[in-house]
């Protein structure tokens, strides 16, 4: 996915689940996930969407 495609995904799904979204940086592109979910490298993460923090 690209990265103007994953930041836009992100912060909906941090807005629509209440909850941190991680962006991460893979191999095939770029993707979002729940942080209590990642379990891969800190360094893969691009940015964190955290619906809290406004």
């Amino acid at each position: 996915m690209s990265l103007t495609t994953a930041q836009s995904l992100g912060w909906n799904l941090a807005r629509t689940m209440m909850t941190i979204i991680v962006l991460i940086e893979t191999s095939a592109g770029y993707s979002v996930m729940p942080l209590d979910e990642f379990d891969g490298d800190p360094a893969c993460i691009v940015c964190e969407y955290d619906p809290f923090s406004r």
